[in-house]
């Protein structure tokens, strides 16, 4: 489906291409629950903070799942993302998008780091 492939790459760019492009693509009101010391961010807060405004090298989301009813979507995947010279990043994600008259935005993201050392 076409509006799936849309929210997929709206979630890619949401990760590669800095806070500018998450700002666009988010709800006014839009909440994020990021890994400590961030953690529950709303309003400005939001793009304020390193996790948020740093754009990731490169992305890679794995064990996709898409659950869509009427105006709103809600995205699952786990995430390996990589950025300068830091260990690579892995953590199983959630985004809820709302279709505004047309246009997708994010009202919630959400991460929870997978420890990379532990064997699931």
């Amino acid at each position: 489906m076409i509006a799936n492939d849309t929210l997929w790459d709206l979630e890619e760019r949401f990760w590669t291409q800095g806070a500018d492009s998450a700002r666009h693509m988010s709800a006014k009101g839009a909440v994020f629950v990021l890994p400590l010391p961030a953690g529950i961010l709303q309003g400005d807060a939001l793009w304020r903070e390193k996790d948020v405004a740093q754009r990731w090298r490169s992305i890679v989301m794995s064990e996709r799942y898409l659950s869509r009813e009427k105006n709103l979507a809600v995205l699952a995947y786990r995430v390996s993302a990589e950025r300068g010279e830091e260990p690579i990043y892995e953590a199983l994600c959630t985004s809820t998008y709302l279709n505004d008259e047309g246009t997708w935005l994010r009202l919630v993201h959400q991460q929870t780091p997978v420890d990379p050392a532990r064997k699931e």
